[in-house]
């Protein structure tokens, strides 16, 4: 009996040490595959550039329903692979609700990607964000992954007022 209650324990205690790590693990997992749909978004963005004279889509920041027509995802849904590129794999309640786990900055509508501009900074798509996930959906409150104007991805805030 003793032999079968120091089992438990040490299976207590591999438990208790292992989750925390496999959730980190996961974490990470998830934010790599977020990354990777907003690269897929990017290529899409720049395919639909490529057919509209290098200008931004007219669309507004988010959607509040699945496949509206003047979103992000409506926008994009030719020049994508399918509906779950806007699917951020930790995100487990928006992209049911609208379709998307992913903000597009509407500060870039119908602009031209020469042109860019975000508070006060232009002509630096280096620091303009074009894309970004809907909430926080992997661990750090205040870090989103982000897709910038020149298809960089981060989840660092990286933009800032100034000269260059």
């Amino acid at each position: 009996m003793v032999e079968v209650m120091i089992v438990v324990a040490i299976i207590v205690v591999l438990v208790a040490v292992g989750y925390p790590v496999t959730r980190g693990v996961l974490e990470r997992a998830h934010r790599t595959q977020c990354l990777g749909k907003l690269r897929e978004i990017g290529v899409g963005l720049d395919l639909y550039l490529a057919d509209h004279g290098d200008r931004f889509p007219e669309i507004a920041m988010a959607g509040s329903a699945p496949g509206e027509e003047l979103t992000l995802e409506g926008v994009l849904r030719e020049y994508v692979a399918g509906p779950d590129v806007f699917h951020c794999p930790a995100d487990r309640k928006l992209f049911k609700q609208t379709g998307s786990s992913y903000l597009w900055n509407s500060t870039q509508s119908g602009r031209h990607k020469l042109r860019t501009s975000f508070f006060g900074v232009e002509g630096r798509p280096e620091q303009v964000p074009l894309v970004t996930d809907k909430e926080a959906f992997h661990g750090d409150p205040n870090g989103v992954n982000m897709l910038y104007a020149d298809y960089h991805l981060t989840n660092k805030v990286e933009f800032r007022a100034g000269p260059r």
